[in-house]
């Protein structure tokens, strides 16, 4: 309700009436009947406010591959053979009834494409639809109080001005002087499109009209497509509904031209109400007028479509019924001049576009992102309604985001307060649909849980009910009075009433005969004086009249004033009841939603509890591996225990001998020290008792000029870790069939000579790796040193290949052949194996010996990869002590 000044936008009262009571969004399903009777249908109505949906066959609905069946529940359910009147009576009357008793309203169909909303909206010949039968009711309601064109006006800001009756009457003839198309003798041809949308037997009318105000209809019509606002009804210079004329008075063919819509913007009015700046609003006096006004929308629609190659389903059109009123004046006789009292409600209906994923539009290029643009404008009303129930469920003060949308922002006002919001879901029972219509059910099921305060009730001004009644008696009672001069009068006889109207006799002559006349003017006299009494007997008999109406209508007045009163009281009384009713529904709504919660949180903690046992029984099982686990490697722990025992045990005596072996060694050096520490006394006890005899000098070691340096071998040699082992002389068996790996370092010098190793069926390798190692039983390896003459002497060192514990290859030489190359003439001389030092003490060359070095057993572990500076995990060959 909307009150509104000249020049000014609609202003409120400076503080509304506090009002606590909300209402739920009322959400209604109208369930539209099969395209063909043998196709499988997925929704059934099981009552009047609940349906069921069906998984289709080839779906699967959960994990366990059982169909899944969901129930919802409406405010109604309107099964397939609802009539359309039926839907009128329970979705759009009660919101043309709150529009006359200035009360906005707001009424939208949902659902995908293929579903009826445009049906449900518009309807069909015969078969109105919410649309035409809103209109019907409303002027079948305010027909005989309609105010006469052009009484209220526009201003173009969302608001009415009041023009009095030359202003209005100056508008009128200049709207019947401006007609685009000339009249023709014939009468008007209504269009068959929309003729005869309800028939007379189920028209309607709203009760408790108010006698006391003046009414006028105003509509628009607006198409929301691809977030752009169009005006339907605007008028353009060539309009493609109105096709050219000629002088003749007959349309000119191929001369409609089409002219691209321009968009609108949206703007906010003094109260923060929404509109849609510059939209047309034409005034409409009946149903046929309005609903021509929406069919010339509706083809200028279409127009649009074919020229622009649109889809009409993936746009929003919205029609505005606005209802203004004001009262009249204590006369009841014209309408109230104070333009703060003027009253404007309006009613939107809304036929939203297709709800279906942007997917399933096979739409390409500019169509699909319009169609994205289509979804994205009702997915932020799914977000507005969400967080409108999120604020008002949990308390929360999240801002609401109107503003991502037109159709959001043009109707944020409703979801604030201002009107009653209602919503009709239309589904296709095909099993085509039936995820579709899952999602459209779960947005229903959401949007009911949204309330809205239910809006004020506000009289209109404060003068006495029924003044146009009272009024039009008081012209109809003069009306009569005047046409029954001669009759009798309330109060009167007759008699005395025929003698006061025959006691007008006509005036005597007026002519004096003469100076002497005394008979003209005393008679003339005599006729005024008693004219003069007849005058004084009418007024007061005037007065008497007058007094007695004016008591009779005051004992009016008081009667129907203290009728008002108990009406007042009893509207009081039942007021209360009505509260105590809403209060009982509220309660079992609520507990209803409590109960609701309660099972939903019932299934969430069945779910959980699922969901724990599960994990229960996976750590269980999860537990019970890792104990095998866990004793499996306490058993590999053991062995390795017990093997590395056997480890130690065998080192440890092998380390006991290997000590053994150096004392034994080291003993036997000491000896040998000794002896020639003895020797060297008993030569100079020779010299000092028996002189210096040549003969007997005891052999002494040799002198450190004579000593040979020792040569550093050609290849590299392995450092020994380990005891060696006995070279056994035997004969070489590199000829035999064994397989060998042949070790050549790469250090070694090629030898011009005429015999050369030659070991068939052999892996020949630069070091040794255990891929070869793993595939031969025999291993050789070729070494080069320098012999004591200075010549190179090459030996074959010869070993078997034998598996490890540890997973590995191990060498274990057996044998030793030695190619040497002499020059004759060169003098030969044998060297010791053992050099003495500066002090004459014998030098420690163990492991110069290429013997020793190569008497070693090498290891290769699995895993490992080796190189020419591997090492060798071998046991050294024993010597006798």
């Amino acid at each position: 309700m909307i009150r509104q000044a000249k020049g000014k936008t609609p202003r409120r009262p400076p503080k509304k009436p506090s009002n606590n009571q909300k209402d739920p969004v009322g959400v209604y399903c109208r369930v539209r009947p099969l395209g063909a009777e043998d196709e499988e249908c997925c929704i059934e109505v099981i009552s009047n406010t609940t349906i069921q949906l069906h998984a289709p066959d080839g779906l699967k609905a959960n994990r366990n591959g059982e169909f899944k069946e969901t129930q919802y529940s409406f405010k109604k359910v309107f099964g397939i053979k609802t009539t359309q009147r039926e839907l009128f009576a329970d979705v759009a009357k009660p919101l043309v009834e709150d529009l006359i008793h200035c009360k906005n309203g707001l009424l939208f169909t949902y659902g995908v494409t293929g579903s009826g909303k445009t049906y449900t909206m518009t309807g069909s010949p015969g078969q109105g639809g919410l649309l035409p039968r809103s209109l019907d009711m409303i002027f079948n309601s305010i027909g005989p109080y309609q105010a006469k064109r052009y009484v209220f006006k526009p201003d173009d800001k969302n608001g009415m001005e009041v023009q009095n009756q030359v202003d209005a009457l100056l508008d009128r003839q200049k709207r019947d002087s401006q007609t685009s198309v000339p009249k023709t003798p014939t009468t008007r041809r209504i269009d068959p499109e929309f003729a005869d949308m309800i028939s007379p037997e189920e028209a309607c009318k709203a009760g408790e009209v108010d006698e006391d105000s003046s009414y006028s209809v105003f509509v628009s019509y607006i198409e929301i497509y691809n977030n752009y606002i169009y005006d339907l009804l605007e008028e353009t210079p060539f309009d493609p509904i109105k096709p050219k004329w000629n002088g003749a008075g007959t349309p000119l063919r191929n001369t409609i031209e089409f002219i691209p819509p321009q968009s609108k913007i949206l703007r906010e009015d003094q109260n923060h109400n929404m509109y849609v700046a510059g939209c047309t609003e034409v005034e409409v006096k009946s149903t046929e007028e309005a609903f021509e006004v929406f069919w010339r929308g509706q083809k200028k629609r279409r127009i649009a479509n074919t020229q622009l190659n649109r889809e009409s389903s993936r746009s929003h059109s919205v029609f505005i019924i606005k209802l203004a009123q004001a009262p009249l004046d204590a006369d009841g006789d014209n309408v109230l001049q104070d333009k703060s009292q003027v009253n404007v409600s309006q009613l939107c209906l809304v036929d939203l576009a297709g709800s279906e994923r942007t997917s399933r539009t096979r739409a390409e290029g500019n169509r699909l992102r319009e169609a994205g643009n289509i979804n994205q404008s009702l997915m932020t009303l799914r977000t507005c309604i969400e967080v409108l129930r999120e604020n008002q469920m949990c308390g929360t003060n999240k801002m609401v985001p109107y503003r991502d949308s037109k159709v959001t922002h043009l109707f944020k006002n409703y979801f604030d307060g201002e009107g009653k919001v209602r919503m009709v879901v239309c589904v296709n029972p095909k099993a085509d649909d039936y995820e579709e219509t899952l999602l459209v059910m779960r947005f229903a099921e959401m949007t009911q849980e949204v309330e809205v305060a239910r809006p004020v009730d506000r009289p209109i001004c404060g003068f006495a009910a029924g003044r146009r009644q009272r009024n039009q008696a008081f012209k109809d009672e003069l009306t009569h009075r005047l046409e029954e001069r001669g009759g009798p009068v309330d109060g009167e006889s007759p008699t005395v009433l025929n003698q006061l109207l025959q006691s007008f006799h006509p005036l005597p002559p007026c002519e004096i005969s003469g100076p002497n006349d005394d008979v003209t003017l005393p008679r003339l006299i005599d006729a005024l004086e008693k004219r003069h009494k007849i005058r004084k007997l009418m007024v007061e008999e005037y007065n008497k009249t007058a007094n007695m109406l004016k008591s009779v209508l005051q004992e009016q007045d008081s009667n129907l004033l203290s009728k008002e009163n108990f009406i007042q009281e009893q509207r009081g009384r039942l007021g209360e009841k009505d509260k105590m009713i809403q209060n009982q529904k509220n309660e079992i709504d609520r507990l209803e939603k409590k109960s609701k919660m309660l099972e939903y949180k019932i299934d969430i903690l069945q779910k959980t509890t699922n969901i724990y046992e599960e994990d229960k029984r996976s750590l269980q099982h999860e537990l019970e591996s890792r104990e095998q686990r866990l004793q499996r490697e306490m058993s590999e722990k053991r062995r390795m225990e017990t093997r590395m025992q056997g480890i130690v045990t065998d080192a440890k005596l092998k380390w006991e001998k290997e000590c053994e072996r150096r004392v034994n060694a080291k003993q036997l050096e000491m000896q040998n020290k000794l002896w020639v520490k003895d020797e060297k006394l008993k030569q100079l006890k020779a010299i000092v008792t028996e002189g210096k005899t040549e003969n007997r000098q005891p052999q002494r070691p040799s002198r450190e000029k004579d000593k040979v340096p020792a040569k550093r071998s050609v290849s590299p040699s392995p450092v020994p870790t380990g005891p060696l082992v006995r070279p056994l002389h035997r004969r070489s068996h590199s000829a035999g069939g064994e397989r060998w790996v042949d070790h050549k370092p790469t250090t070694n010098v090629d030898l011009d000579t005429v015999l050369q190793p030659n070991i068939p069926n052999a892996i020949k390798v630069n070091a040794p790796n255990e891929k070869a190692l793993s595939k031969c039983d025999k291993y050789v390896l070729t070494h080069q040193e320098f012999a004591s003459d200075g010549e190179i002497q090459t030996k074959l060192i010869k070993g078997e290949v034998f598996k490890t514990r540890g997973g590995g290859q191990a060498v274990q030489f057996t044998d030793i052949e030695t190619l040497k190359q002499e020059n004759p003439v060169a003098a030969s001389r044998k060297r010791r194996s053992s050099e003495t030092g500066p002090d004459g003490e014998p030098m420690e060359r163990n492991w110069t010996n290429v013997e020793t070095r190569c008497s070693v057993a090498v290891e290769m572990r699995a895993g490992s990869n080796l190189g020419p500076g591997y090492q060798h995990h071998g046991y050294p060959k024993r010597r006798k002590p």
